[in-house]
């Protein structure tokens, strides 16, 4: 039996009240809520990593506000993800050889972090997952949703999971397994930055028309585990600087939590100009700073992973709602940029679009628009955490690090001192993949060669997040023109994907390297840790990233 065939052959199909496409922090929320509102409702959630929290990465800081909503007694319980609380709050501006301490008191409230707590979004995923399985909630890890289904009218009807055993010359294999339809009355998209699936609905119901195009940032992060006289138990770093020159937005964050384990991570501005830039690289050489590195003297670093964070916020929002479903969580952008968190957000609404559909499913409505969740979330606690750092971002864009963000400063005090900007809503201009400069305009960046000790090369960190994809499968990482990268890119880029994917993914290798002869673009699928960041930088947009056989991907422990 070829492809043709074996794909013509009719799916298993599951039918639910609501299908809930992500087991991150958004659609967890969403489908604990619909089950305390209505513990009749059948719900679902499909999760594309091996096990809940396997492609979970963040800082994290994480504000309480959304788990205290959902779950007030998550205190109270012995497997409460979260123990250690923010004990200290330090913010600095890098130099090359120094660093300059910023005093507190002159941050707005809203930096503040003392309430929150450091930890891992992973296990607080797990933590989720089995609070909704105990509500009756089913669900479904390392089965990637690969298709949005349509009914006759147009509306979405729900998901398709990918085939499974498809071989890598496109044959099917003897391992070969369809996929699965799980139909709903409405379906949730929370898949977090840059879905493959809230790319399609975006772009068919034109959810963002009217809006500025989003932003994004990739965000590489490290645990180590330190030596007992390093460790400072609830602590929490922040700075901004070097290594970035002043047009190339970006900054850091060092986190102490549990039993002498250290969270250090750095975030790079998708819409930097330099071609030649690596944000692995920048990340590698920020832990080199004389303020840093001490901290991780005689450490050992345990883990490694990377994932692109959606920066346009409040003037970036899409639409949320569309016929059949809604956008949740990281998949409509709600990441608050100056205070560097989302994950209490994506709680939030995750929470407001199950209190929403609620009433509309028990009115017996089905696959229709539930416009409420999207004219309510402006004026929900998700509004008020975005609206005042709406314009950090864009000043920050416009006057570089030094002028903007002192001058994002004093529109977040004006914000929370008397709820107005001299600025109105600033919009954000390009998209991140129209900003890079021609090779021709810029300095070439060199770096240094990794020490084996406090900084790595890519393959080694890969290592480290446990990412496994079966081999024999079809690169995930598709080129719409596979002649873009060697004849376009590569002349006047220097084909940036080889630097700004952080899993050594991309390569142009020569057929004599030293003449630089007969370049091949190279696509090493296997090292792919879904960071999404190809997808958004590649300046052609001939990269699409789409779901991998379910269960691919990194095995993030804990980040």
């Amino acid at each position: 039996m070829d492809l043709e065939q074996a794909q013509a052959e009719p799916r298993e199909s599951m039918d639910y009240d609501v299908v809930i496409v992500g087991a991150g922090p958004a659609g967890l929320a969403a489908a604990i809520r619909l089950k305390q509102l209505d513990e009749n409702l059948t719900v679902v959630v499909v999760e594309k990593g091996a096990e809940v929290g396997a492609h979970i990465l963040s800082g994290a800081v994480i504000d309480p506000i959304g788990l205290d909503r959902l779950l007030p007694d998550w205190r109270e319980d012995p497997e409460r993800p979260l123990t250690t609380e923010v004990s200290e709050d330090l913010f600095y501006f890098l130099t090359g050889p120094n660093g300059i301490r910023l005093p507190n008191f002159g941050m707005p409230k809203l930096m503040n972090n003392h309430g929150n707590f450091v930890g891992s979004l992973g296990l607080v995923t797990k933590f989720l997952a089995a609070r909704a399985e105990a509500l009756g909630v089913e669900i479904y890890p390392g089965f990637a949703a690969a298709e949005l289904l349509f009914n006759e009218d147009g509306s979405v009807a729900g998901i398709a999971t990918g085939d499974m055993g498809i071989a890598r010359d496109g044959t099917v294999s003897d391992r070969f397994t369809r996929g699965m339809e799980l139909r709903g009355r409405y379906t949730l998209l929370g898949e977090g930055a840059r879905g493959s699936l809230s790319k399609i609905a975006i772009r068919k119901f034109g959810l963002d028309a009217n809006r500025e195009p989003q932003k994004y940032g990739i965000g590489l992060k490290e645990i180590w585990q330190v030596k007992p006289e390093k460790f400072h138990k609830g602590r929490v770093q922040h700075s901004f600087g070097w290594p970035l020159d002043n047009s190339t937005g970006g900054g850091s964050f060092l986190y102490h939590f549990d039993d002498n384990l250290v969270s250090v991570g750095f975030v790079i501005h998708l819409n930097y100009s330099n071609p030649t830039l690596s944000p692995f690289d920048e990340f590698q050489r920020f832990k080199t700073h004389p303020l840093i590195r001490d901290t991780f003297e005689g450490a050992k670093r345990l883990s490694y992973g990377s994932r692109a964070i959606t920066e346009g916020g409040w003037q970036s929002v899409p639409k949320l709602t569309f016929a059949g479903g809604a956008l949740i969580g990281c998949a409509a952008g709600f990441v608050n940029v100056p205070r560097i968190k989302g994950s209490h957000n994506a709680v939030l609404s995750g929470m407001l679009a199950a209190e929403k559909l609620v009433p509309a499913l028990a009115a017996g409505r089905s696959h229709d628009e539930v416009v409420e969740i999207e004219t309510s979330w402006r004026d929900s606690a998700i509004g008020a955490d975005l609206k005042p750092v709406r314009n950090v971002k864009p000043l920050w864009s416009k006057w570089g690090t030094f002028a903007g963000i002192a001058l994002g400063g004093i529109d977040m005090w004006l914000n929370q001192l008397f709820g107005w900007s001299p600025f109105g809503t600033l919009k954000h201009g390009k998209p991140d993949h129209a900003t890079l400069k021609p090779l021709a305009e810029v300095t070439p960046i060199v770096y240094p060669k990794p020490d084996g000790k406090l900084s790595f090369d890519k393959l080694s960190s890969v290592f480290l997040s446990s990412t496994n994809h079966e081999e024999d499968q079809p690169a995930h990482l598709k080129l719409t023109d596979p002649s873009i990268p060697i004849e376009k890119n590569l002349p006047l880029y220097g084909e940036p994907a080889r630097l700004y994917c952080p899993a050594g993914v991309y390569e142009v290798v020569y057929k004599d390297p030293e003449a630089k002869t007969e370049p091949r673009f190279v696509i090493n699928a296997q090292n792919c840790v879904h960071c999404k960041t190809c997808d958004i930088k590649d300046p052609a947009q001939n990269i699409t990233w789409t779901v991998p056989e379910g269960g691919g991907g990194p095995g993030y422990a804990n980040m």
